[in-house]
Formats: C-alpha cells, sequence, structure tokens
C-alpha cells in the first residue's frame, strides 16, 4: 500500500512538472507570437520537454557531468535562436512571465550557471549564432558569441597566415562566454586580455533593443569586456582587433619529476615569470603521479615563443637555465599550428580540426583559482608537493603572467589583476566515476588544497577569476542579488571595479532580467546602503 502511495505521489509531481512546463512553453509561445515571430519560426527555435531533441539540444553543450544527471534541475524550454528579433523576443518574454533566462554560449562554464537553476528558468542556447567574418583590410573580425575558439582561430588563419588573436587555448569554448568574462591564453604577456583587444559589439538589452557600442554607451561597453555578459544583456557579436603573429613560433613541452629537480625548476620560474621576454610564455602544470609504484608530483613547463628558437634559447639559457631547454626539445611552426599543440592535438593534425565543435570527452570536474603576488619559497613548494601527494588527484596549472598584463591599469577593464601578479594557479580535479560519493570525495579534495594554499596567495581579498567560475566563494538569492550577498564574490573577482559594475547594473537592468547565481547586484534592494 505505501509503494503504491510513493509511485502514485511521484507520478502526480511528474505531472504537475510537465504541467508546469507546458504552462511556461505555452506562455513563451503565445508571447513569441505577440512579438509577431512567425509560427514557422517559433516551432523551429523554441523545444519544450516534450519535444523529441530537447534532451538532444540541451546536452550538446554541456561540458561537466556534474550538471547532466538525473536530478540536474531543467530548464522549462530552451530557446534556440537564429535572428536578433528572437533574442529581443525571448528577453521580452522572460521579463514579462518573470521567468529566469539563462545564456549559454559554448557551455564550459564550470559550474553549470548558464544552464542550470533552481528557480524555474529557460535557457537561450546561442549555438546557431556562429558566423565569423574577418575584414582584412582594418585587421578586424565580426564573431558571433555563438562560435568557438577554434572556429575563430580557423578563419582568420585562412585569410593570413601572420595574424591571430589572444584567447583561450582550448577550441571548443564558446566565444561569449570566454570573451565577456575577460579570456586569456598563451599570448597574455605579449597581447593582454582577450577583451583588451575588443573594439566594438552587438547587444541585445533588458528593454529588447539591439544596440552597438555608439547606442549602448561606454560605460555598459566596459561593463561586457570582462564584467560577465550575462549580467548585463545578451551579447549578439564581438567585434575584434586581430594581433600580428611571426611567421614562425616555437613551442615545447619539458616535464620534470619530483627527483629532477622539479621544486628547483618550479622555484626558478617564479623569480623570472613576470620578468621574461615578452614573447615568452610558459605554463607550469604540477601533478600527482605514481612514479615506480611511489606516488610524486610531476612539473611539466609548456611554452610559446613568438619567433624561433635561435632566438629564444638564449633567453631561457640565461634566464631559466634550470628548465635545460635544448634546439631539440623546441618544434618550429606556423601560429596557427601551435594553436593545435596547445589543444594537445598531434603534429600531423590539419588545422581543420579546429572546426569541430565537440571536445573528445567530457568529464565530472571542479575548478578554483588565485593569484600569486609573492614567490612561494622552496620549503614551500615541497609542502605543497607533500601535500597534493596526500590528497589524492588534484593538480594545478600556473599561467604567466608580466608583460602586457603589467602595463594595463586595472581600472581599463572590469578585469582588475594586472600588474603585481606573478601568475594566475587553476586548481583542476576531473574524475569519471558517477555518485554523490565520488563527487564528494573529489570536491573535497580541492577544497583542501584551496585551503592549504591560503598562506601564499593574494589576500584582503582572496582573488578570483570570473572564467573559473567557483559558486564555493559565495552566492546570491537569484531573484534579489542584494549588494551585500554579490560583494562577497564581486570583489574577489573584480576588487575596486566591482562598485562600477553595480552602478552601471542598476542603470542598465534595474528589474533584474539578467540574473544568475554570481550576477552583478543591483542596488535596487539595498536601500541602507545609499545612506551610507
Amino acid at each position: 500500500m505505501k509503494k503504491f502511495i510513493v509511485l502514485n505521489l511521484l507520478y502526480f509531481l511528474g505531472v504537475l512538472t510537465f504541467a508546469s512546463a507546458d504552462s511556461v512553453y505555452d506562455n513563451f509561445v503565445q508571447c513569441f507570437a505577440g512579438a509577431k515571430i512567425p509560427d514557422a519560426q517559433i516551432s523551429s527555435i523554441v523545444y519544450s520537454p516534450n519535444n523529441a531533441s530537447f534532451a538532444k539540444v540541451l546536452e550538446s553543450y554541456i561540458r561537466n557531468r556534474r550538471f547532466n544527471v538525473s536530478t540536474t534541475p531543467k530548464p522549462s524550454i530552451i530557446v534556440t535562436p537564429t535572428a536578433a528579433s528572437h533574442v529581443s523576443a525571448a528577453v521580452l518574454c522572460a521579463k514579462k512571465l518573470g521567468v529566469q533566462l539563462k545564456i549559454r554560449s559554448g557551455g564550459h562554464d564550470y559550474e553549470g550557471i548558464s544552464y542550470v537553476s533552481a528557480a524555474t528558468f529557460v535557457v537561450l542556447d546561442m549555438f546557431n549564432f556562429r558566423s565569423i567574418d574577418v575584414n582584412m583590410t582594418d585587421e578586424t573580425a565580426w564573431v558571433q558569441t555563438g562560435a568557438m575558439l577554434g572556429e575563430v582561430y580557423y578563419r582568420i588563419w585562412q585569410k593570413s597566415k601572420v595574424h591571430g588573436y589572444p584567447a583561450g587555448v582550448c577550441p571548443t569554448v564558446g566565444v561569449g562566454g570566454h570573451i565577456s568574462g575577460a579570456g586569456y591564453g598563451n599570448l597574455l604577456r605579449k597581447y593582454g586580455l582577450t577583451v583588451d583587444h575588443v573594439v566594438d559589439a552587438q547587444i541585445v538589452d533588458a528593454n529588447g533593443r539591439v544596440l552597438n557600442r555608439q547606442t549602448m554607451g561606454e560605460d555598459l561597453f566596459w561593463a561586457i569586456r570582462g564584467g560577465g555578459g550575462a549580467s548585463f544583456a545578451v551579447i549578439l557579436s564581438y567585434q575584434i582587433k586581430l594581433v600580428p603573429v611571426p611567421p614562425t613560433v616555437t613551442v615545447f613541452r619539458i616535464e620534470k619529476a619530483y627527483d629532477e629537480n622539479a621544486t628547483d625548476a618550479v622555484f626558478q620560474y617564479q623569480q623570472i615569470v613576470d620578468k621574461m621576454d615578452n614573447d615568452l610564455f610558459i605554463r607550469v602544470l604540477l601533478q600527482p603521479i605514481t612514479k615506480n609504484k611511489k606516488r610524486s608530483v610531476r612539473a611539466t613547463f609548456i611554452g610559446l615563443f613568438l619567433g624561433d628558437s635561435s632566438r629564444l634559447l638564449p633567453i631561457t639559457d640565461s634566464q631559466f637555465p634550470i628548465l635545460g631547454l635544448k634546439k631539440s626539445d623546441c618544434q618550429e611552426m606556423p601560429w596557427i599550428n601551435s594553436v593545435l599543440f596547445w589543444g594537445n592535438f598531434d603534429n600531423k593534425t590539419s588545422p581543420k580540426a579546429l572546426l569541430s565543435r565537440t571536445p573528445d570527452s567530457v568529464n565530472f570536474l571542479k575548478r578554483k583559482s588565485d593569484y600569486v603576488k609573492t614567490p612561494i619559497s622552496k620549503s614551500g613548494l615541497e609542502s605543497l608537493f607533500a601535500k597534493m601527494v596526500e590528497i589524492g588527484k588534484v593538480g594545478l596549472v600556473f599561467n604567466s603572467y608580466g608583460g602586457r598584463m603589467s602595463e594595463i591599469p586595472a581600472s581599463e577593464t572590469p578585469f582588475p589583476h594586472r600588474a603585481g601578479n606573478l601568475y594566475k594557479i587553476q586548481y583542476s580535479v576531473n574524475w569519471s566515476e558517477e555518485g554523490e560519493a565520488a563527487d564528494k570525495n573529489y570536491m573535497d579534495q580541492i577544497r583542501q588544497l584551496f585551503s592549504f594554499m591560503a598562506p601564499f596567495v593574494s589576500s584582503n581579498p582572496r582573488q578570483a577569476y570570473l572564467n573559473y567560475r567557483d559558486l564555493d566563494i559565495g552566492t546570491t538569492d537569484n531573484g534579489k542579488n542584494s549588494y551585500s550577498e554579490g560583494q562577497v564574490y564581486g570583489l574577489k573577482y573584480f576588487k575596486g571595479n566591482f562598485d562600477r559594475l553595480v552602478k552601471i547594473k542598476t542603470a542598465v537592468d534595474p528589474d533584474n532580467v539578467f540574473r544568475n547565481e554570481q550576477s552583478i547586484p543591483t542596488l535596487n534592494f539595498q536601500g541602507r546602503r545609499r545612506s551610507r
């Protein structure tokens, strides 16, 4: 009898869920029709959970399996616009119906913020917005936000073998989230951030208007270049300024086990990382390994040099001798092939591989971030390596700063982490085991290592990178996004730029149409703050 009651209750709740989803779908369709979107277009871009393609569309751009399990909240509908008018209608209908709008480009956001919510929500998936128009006359390109970085690199390469763009090394990252969260890659020390080379944009604002840089104004244009576009508008496209790259670049990968001077090599790296030639970028991977049946840590140094090895080797010999870089370690190639190298393709891969929108694999994962301002001592590194071995699987990625990053003021864009940083740390753990026990195990591991690192990294506040989204450092009530809640994570991501972002948000989106777990709050719910 009890089993019968439980089954009937589950059935009843399921009926309510689908009824609720059907209601949202019907209301959206009616609202879209009122916006004069033709029925044929509506049926091809709006998916309800009852649609046979709903699950495929939703799962196609999920890049973290933590948010693709049976208990993960699902959207009431998915809208896949193909025109700016569809985006405008989606924004206005979400606003009218009081439904949360989640905006997704590539789905690489580490916490699934673009496609998961505890509230009733709609996903606006921009994957149909993927055109890339490269103009070599003025060395710019208009790139829609549903395009992926690999596609951008390929289209630039088709037009010029001596131009590139300073963005991320993962080719399946979506343009929208990457650029609006600041973006960086291995051209960081030469050219700065991805957003440092954005010259215009096209957006749909909270009133459904399609605007560009001139019509949106410089404050909003500043905010969407590193402040997180999904807090302010739907970004349709960015105009980017291309940068020159030499005909030949050099890449290398050097591994050093713990018993091969790994500690000394990482220590020396810290002494020179922000002082190296601006044409040189080095990423350091620290990974726990098992060698000769013993647990240890390996340091891997991956480099990109904008020039040939004959110019690189004297630099590393004089500034980073313990690396031991030799001519035989260096691979010289065109810049587009270095993109493939950093994307972990083999050296025979055609650049056409960059057009693939599907990653090789999708794991369960968690990421966190930190900034290091002073070198960690050798004893500190030894303790770090011991902790990594003790904890288990968590790896660290050090990304070099200095160069151009030290020359751009912290207020130039919302991204404030410029001068004074030696390198940024990404904490990384992936796993394939399913279930809550596995999730808890690996989440505990990365949180333990993050806690251990507190004495070695920035403080007051302990800074973080927006595009390494981390809900551990604070969230807000999606309905209110109060200033006090937002300040917890906002100061970590944006430091002194946070208050300017709040003022802009309040001016352009006072009704908080564009909101998520870590969006920029408005001042509407904090009257006490105005009176201070």
